[in-house]
Order: C-alpha cells, then sequence, then structure tokens
C-alpha cells in the first residue's frame, strides 16, 4: 500500500469483513490480556513505522479481542450496533475531519446537525421550537438538560448562576425516582448541586414512579427552586414514568420537568409503544442516545430544551477571536453542548435517519420489543425460570429459582460465547438482564439464545 487510498480502501475491506462475521464469531471473545499487550505494547519505538504497517498491526492484534456489540446477539446494556448507512458516514465524518463547532468551522456540519435535530424533534413528538444539542450519550445529556434546569429554576429566584455560581444561592430541590439511571446522580454531583438534593419518589410494581406519591412530595416539601426528573425506561424493566400525571404535578408547583429518556424515549417512534410516553410534549427537557435504539456508531446522544434561551446560557461561551460566533447569522452547534472541539457526529444520526425514515424507525422499535417478548415466552416454559417484569418494551429479566443459580447461569452464557447478557440486582433479587436494541438481531438470534439458556440452567441443576 503506497498511498492514502489504498489504505483506506484495505480497512473499509477489513471492516466489511469484520461486520459479515458477527452473525457467527462468539460475542465474548477469550483474550489473554498479556498475549494483546505484547502484540502492541512495549516502549514507544524512536522511530517511526509506515501508516499502512501500523494499521496491518492494529487490526492484526485487536480482532481477536473484540466483543461482538455490534452483533445481532449481544444484549447487554441496552446498546445497539450500528447500520450499515450510519457506519459508513462516520468512515466519511472520520475522513472528512470537520469541526462542528459552528457555522465557520464546517458549514456542512453545522447544517447536517440542524436537519438531523429537526428529524428528532418531529420523531419524538418534541416541540419544534426546542432547542437540541448532539452529545456524547445519556451521561451528557442528562448534564446539559439539568444545567439548562438548574439556569431556569434559578433565574426565577433572581440568581444568575452562571456568573454567581452555587455559594450562597438559593436552594434547589431535585425530585426523582427511586429506580433513576445513576447518570442522573453523576450529572448532579458535576453541577454542584450533589445527590443529597435528590428527593426520592417511590416506584410501582414495574419500576415507574408512583404519581400519587410524586405530587405529595412536591407538595409536602419546601417552597424553592425544584427540578423533578421523569424517567422514560427503566433501566431494569424498561418502565415509563406517567409523563401526563408526573409534569401536571410538577407545573402545579412551578416545578422544571427532565425526562431521562436514554432508551425509553425512543418508544415515541412507533404507534405500538407511543402510548408509554403520552404526555412528552410537556416536559422541559429530554435526553436521549443514538448509539442505543438508533443504532449510530459511539459516541452519540440528543439533549432538548423547550427553553432555547436557558439552554444556550447554561453552556455557550465567546471569545474574541472566534470568527462568526455569537452573531446570531447561524446555529452555532457548540453553543448548546460542553465541548467545543467537537466531532461531526451528526453525519451518522442524519445518515440513520434517511436510510430507516419514520416507518423503519418504528419498525425496529417493534420488532426489537417483539424479539424482547418472545424471549420471554419461550424462557419464561423453562423449568425453574421466572420473568421478573412485566415486558413494556426491550427489556427481560431473568430468575433462575436463587441468586446463586442466576450467577451460575449468567457465567455459563458468557463464557459458551452464543451470546451475551449481563446480570443485575433489582429489588433485592439477582436476574439476567437480557435489553434488545440491535437492527440486525433475527428471530433465529432468539432461539439460539434460548437454546444456549437452556444449556446453562440445565448444568446449573
Amino acid at each position: 500500500m503506497s498511498d492514502f487510498g489504498d489504505l483506506a480502501r484495505w480497512t473499509a475491506d477489513r471492516v466489511a469483513a469484520y461486520r459479515a462475521s458477527l452473525p457467527d464469531r462468539p460475542v465474548a471473545p477469550l483474550v489473554d490480556p498479556g498475549h494483546l499487550r505484547a502484540n502492541l505494547g512495549g516502549d514507544l519505538p524512536d522511530a517511526g513505522t509506515a501508516a499502512a504497517e501500523v494499521v496491518k498491526q492494529l487490526a492484526t492484534a485487536v480482532e481477536p479481542a473484540l466483543v461482538a456489540t455490534a452483533g445481532p446477539r449481544f444484549f447487554g446494556f441496552v446498546v445497539g450496533g450500528a447500520l450499515e448507512s450510519a457506519t459508513a458516514a462516520d468512515m466519511l465524518a472520520a475522513g472528512w475531519d470537520q469541526i462542528a463547532f459552528n457555522f465557520t468551522t464546517s458549514p456542512a456540519a453545522a447544517i447536517v446537525e440542524d436537519i438531523a435535530g429537526g428529524w428528532l424533534k418531529d420523531l419524538f413528538g418534541i416541540p419544534a421550537s426546542a432547542s437540541f444539542g448532539l452529545v456524547t450519550g445519556g451521561q451528557v445529556g442528562n448534564n446539559v438538560a439539568l444545567a439548562a434546569a438548574r439556569h431556569a429554576v434559578l433565574a426565577g429566584a433572581g440568581w444568575d448562576v452562571e456568573e454567581r455560581g452555587l455559594m450562597g444561592a438559593p436552594q434547589v430541590r431535585v425530585v426523582a425516582g427511586e429506580e433513576r439511571h445513576a447518570t442522573i446522580d453523576r450529572a448532579l454531583r458535576l453541577l454542584g448541586l450533589g445527590t443529597a438534593a435528590i428527593e426520592p419518589v417511590p416506584s410501582g410494581p414495574n419500576g415507574a414512579i408512583d404519581p400519587a406519591a410524586l405530587a405529595g412530595i412536591l407538595a409536602g416539601g419546601p417552597k424553592c427552586p425544584t427540578i423533578v426528573c421523569l424517567q422514560a425506561g427503566n433501566v431494569n424493566t424498561g418502565a415509563c414514568d406517567d409523563l401526563v400525571a408526573g409534569c401536571k404535578a410538577a407545573r402545579r408547583h412551578g416545578a422544571w420537568v427532565h425526562v431521562d429518556g436514554a432508551f425509553g424515549l425512543w418508544a415515541a417512534a412507533s404507534p405500538a409503544t407511543r402510548h408509554l410516553v403520552e404526555g412528552i410534549e410537556l416536559a422541559d427537557s429530554w435526553s436521549v442516545d443514538g448509539h442505543k435504539w438508533l443504532n449510530v456508531p459511539y459516541d452519540s446522544g440528543y439533549a432538548f430544551c423547550a427553553h432555547p434561551e436557558a439552554h444556550r446560557a447554561s453552556m455557550a461561551f465567546n471569545a474574541a477571536y472566534l470568527t462568526g460566533h455569537g452573531d446570531g447569522a447561524q446555529r452555532a452547534p457548540a453553543d448548546f453542548v460542553p465541548e467545543s472541539s467537537r466531532r461531526a457526529r451528526g453525519f451518522a444520526t442524519w445518515a440513520a435517519l434517511r436510510e430507516l425514515g419514520k416507518d423503519g424507525v418504528a419498525e425496529l422499535v417493534d420488532r426489537c420489543c417483539g424479539h424482547a417478548r418472545r424471549l420471554a415466552g419461550e424462557l419464561a416454559k423453562l423449568d425453574g425460570v421466572q420473568i421478573g417484569n412485566r415486558v413494556e418494551l426491550n427489556q427481560v429479566l431473568v430468575d433462575f429459582g436463587s441468586d446463586d443459580r442466576t450467577e451460575l447461569v449468567i457465567r455459563a452464557v458468557q463464557q459458551e460465547g452464543t451470546f451475551w447478557a449481563g446480570g443485575t440486582t433489582w429489588r433485592g433479587r439477582r436476574y439476567m438482564r437480557l435489553s434488545v436494541s440491535n437492527y440486525s438481531t433475527k428471530d433465529n438470534d432468539v432461539d439460539r439464545t434460548v437454546d444456549s439458556i437452556r444449556r446453562a440452567a440445565a448444568a446449573a441443576g
């Protein structure tokens, strides 16, 4: 290989061959860390190495150690693979090497991001006037949305948090479900509000908040700036909070409502599941992942805000050297996210949405939910197996009779490699957690997964 064109073609062929192998390769490889380190490590040499040789060495050493997270039987962590168009668009994005800071640094990245953001708002039923930012995932999406919330509720109390900080600021209440995702807690830590600000709301039988309890907590607490965190998609059960009741209760107390919809917000894209997130348009901010159910490459997520000025005030900055920034002529993507030197992740999102269309996104959501229901139904037929949750979306909790037996089955299937699923603890019990989010999962993959679990359960006694 003598030039970059040859190297790019070789790399694309290598990627394509790996993707083609995903349906049949073991999901979790057997890795010898020492061997991998020996092949790639040692002292950094004084002399450089030809680019083609570097890339070949990397691919040869790394591919046997890759986890097939992009494949059809990776059911851990609620992540999907990457659609073909989104993968290719991300390869283009790497080659184009754009800085998606503002219109001056990349008109293409800025405009494509605008288009993708509009498509997403339409897909979710979020008001068209809402602002948005493309972030790295659910964590930063929650950080951004809660920063906007912090700005707004403190501004309503006469406090400029961006100028004055939090020392001496009015108290801020944060009311959130007891089964909220951990990224909410970390966002509050990073924003200086702290986890002690959280007033937890009890959950109902399947993990959604109890609306009556939420109303009672809001009514019984101090009268101060308040943020309510609701959830679309309990990380264990898939349950969605009652957004209508939650938003109405919050409004009665002047509270800001944020919806953490990392994967569950995608329910809005399908007529069959949209009822689970009825009232989504009533909230003030929303966060959702792209590298989960939209099946775009890592790292991709989205933050939306019904109050663009609060959103921008919490994130934007300016400097004399930033040409074309802050003049309002064109939307600056970096005004709505924490990063300045941003990769152009909007290209992959645009490609995925354009490939699927509204009908394709709905069909993807429906198909994954159908696979989850089928997994639950087939596994419930096995002796000593119970399903721990009501399967509302794509999450299945599997109980093998005792915590010890459940752990034995989890370890056995992970070692076998037919599929991969992890364990979780929900309400004091250990479960295998199956999360179906991949566009390439087929009925045969469900059958192979059930057979693998059947073998492991029989071996566990």
